[in-house]
């Protein structure tokens, strides 16, 4: 989807919700938080109304959500700091882009998502920066962006580059004390634990999207686990079908309808340790996307358990 599309995927979520009434020690992780173990939570855009936003979560019984924002101003820095004070819902991570269009397809994905496309890197730079400081005064640890299409072959002039933007933005976000959480999805696990490697800096994690690299058609994320199990530190909990038609990613579908085997993925999580959040992600709006996140919550409680 579009970059507007996603903010608007977003914002909808939270629309949404609101007509519903209702140790092992991990490195990178602060123990306090290791110690809550696995813990539901949903993703949602702040909006102008970062208290309506986390009012709908608490609403759901969630103890947890990835903010979603492009706006990095003092004065929503202030509405997030009170709606935290207000709600006491714990924000794990900070989802941002940054300028530019992001489209979410075959063909204009590498063009526009991320840091790959020269084009837009470094106001995306620039605008990563801004979001570690905005998140380092709210208190969220982990910074968390699609970092982009990055390329699968390591001699490819953009692989470099890329690595070259990336290790920037992770410097920044290090120096506060935060993680980088890459969104899985656009390339194969293998080529975000090279870019991880080659970047070379031990706050860059992964936030495992249980659906995108069977969407992106780059594997199923049990076997991921594989490759990158040791540096999950977030995750969304999303389902779908892997891409028929090579022009268009594969279908999302509320979670057990699809390909991911969330039994299977569960217990590798906890056989690696993982002890973070579980990051509700459906990709609809209005009554049915209410009634299916409360199903998912279900379902996904009895697998935590």
């Amino acid at each position: 989807m579009s970059e507007y599309g996603r903010r608007q995927f977003l914002q909808l979520t939270a629309a949404a919700l609101a007509a519903s009434a209702e140790a092992r020690s991990l490195p990178g992780v602060p123990r306090a938080r290791q110690e809550k173990g696995m813990r539901l939570g949903l993703i949602v855009a702040a909006g102008e109304d970062p208290a309506g936003a986390m009012q709908k979560v608490h609403s759901l019984g969630l103890p947890t959500m990835q903010l979603g924002t492009e706006d990095l101003s003092d004065e929503q820095l202030a509405r997030v700091k009170a709606a935290i004070k207000k709600y006491g819902v714990e924000i794990t991570a900070l989802n941002t882009a940054g300028p530019g269009p992001s489209v979410w397809d075959f063909y204009q994905g590498p063009e526009t998502i991320g840091l790959v496309p020269r084009q837009y890197r470094q106001a995306r730079i620039a605008h990563l920066k801004r979001a570690s400081d905005f998140a380092e005064k709210a208190g969220i640890p982990a910074l968390h962006t699609h970092l982009g299409f990055i390329p699968e072959n390591p001699n490819n002039p953009l692989y470099g580059e890329s690595v070259t933007a990336i290790r920037e933005v992770a410097a920044h976000v290090k120096s506060n004390g935060q993680m980088l959480l890459y969104e899985t999805g656009q390339e194969t696990p293998v080529t975000m634990l090279r870019c991880i490697t080659d970047v070379g800096l031990d706050n860059q994690f992964v936030n495992l999207d249980t659906a995108n690299l069977i969407l992106y058609g780059m594997g199923n994320p049990v076997d991921a686990l594989d490759v990158i199990g040791k540096l999950v530190r977030g995750m969304h909990a999303k389902d779908g079908f892997f891409p028929t038609d090579p022009r268009h990613l594969g279908k999302e579908v509320p979670i057990g309808q699809g390909k991911v085997d969330f039994p299977l993925l569960f217990k590798k999580l906890k056989a690696l340790g993982y002890q973070g959040p579980v990051t509700i992600e459906r990709e609809i709006s209005g009554p049915k996307q209410v009634a299916d996140i409360r199903k998912e919550i279900a379902y996904l409680q009895k697998l935590i358990a």
